[in-house]
């Protein structure tokens, strides 16, 4: 009887995700590193938390470096990539996962509130997949993480959210200029997720209780990490070849609903226990 070897599918591939030291990006890189890839780490400040992520790779059987570098300052993207391509020569998958911007109402933002948020997000977008497309000289993938702000309108969202509208813009004018050099690009759209982001969003005075947002979500709960970075893994992958310029959606049927909501009607009209409730298995 002969010892089956676990599949290791990004064996031999280099991936860069910004913002992986925690969240989303920690998640896909720890997926990576289980199918024997190698990681770029980037983070913006805590030092001692990319070191963390870099040793759980290594332990995983992946390989990587960490290295510092804010996108929202072009230097630094420039600096980043530079490190990329100096130690590997070359990148197969670019995850475009770092974000920040400002939770207010419309009338209350600031000049430095669109600037910085267009800057850390579209801007650095662009800037990247410009820098990541020359070290994919065998083709690639690029993915950005979006969010439902680009499709719905709720509140405080609105310079995040036309952000990542603008960003699903990007994918489908990137997906056909990149195409001939073999890079796929798609976005990975995401609901509530359980993370540190939407702790400090569902955190702002006024903000409507969490629990009652997902009483309306037609899955009731809240996403997590690794139901996200699945997604991006798959559109990384050899499975995802003929998928480019799309948005993917991944937030428990939350965008598909809309006002009056099942979770606010009553009998006859909401929804009735599971049909096979209360039945015993045939023996």
């Amino acid at each position: 009887m002969t010892d089956t070897v676990a599949p290791r599918p990004f064996a031999g591939t280099v991936s860069l995700i910004t913002g992986s030291s925690r969240g989303i990006g920690r998640s896909l890189a720890m997926s990576l590193a289980d199918g024997g890839g190698t990681v770029v780490v980037n983070y913006k400040k805590n030092d001692d938390l990319a070191a963390k992520t870099l040793a759980e790779i290594e332990q995983r059987g992946g390989q990587g470096i960490t290295v510092q570098a804010d996108v929202e300052h072009p230097e630094d993207i420039e600096r980043l990539f530079a490190v990329v391509g100096e130690r590997y020569g070359r990148l197969d998958h670019f995850v475009s996962n770092a974000a920040a911007s400002s939770f207010k109402r419309i009338l209350d933002l600031g000049l430095h509130h669109l600037d910085r948020s267009y800057a850390m997000n579209v801007r650095a977008f662009v800037l990247a997949a410009q820098q990541a497309v020359p070290l994919m000289r065998d083709g690639g993938r690029i993915v950005t993480l979006t969010s439902y702000g680009s499709q719905r309108a709720y509140p405080t969202y609105a310079n995040l959210g036309a952000a990542k509208a603008a960003l699903e813009a990007w994918v489908r004018y990137m997906a056909v200029e990149f195409a001939p050099y073999g890079i796929n690009v798609n976005a990975v759209n995401g609901g509530i997720i359980e993370s540190d982001s939407s702790a400090y969003f569902y955190d702002v005075p006024g903000m409507p209780p969490l629990e009652d947002v997902l009483a309306k979500v037609p899955k009731a709960r809240m996403g997590t990490v690794r139901e996200v970075s699945d997604v991006v893994l798959f559109l990384l992958s050899a499975s995802s070849e003929y998928i480019t310029g799309q948005t993917l959606v991944v937030d428990g049927g939350l965008s598909i609903v809309a006002p009056p909501f099942y979770a606010d009607a009553t009998p006859p009209l909401s929804l009735p226990p599971h049909p096979g409730a209360g039945t015993e298995p045939d023996a």
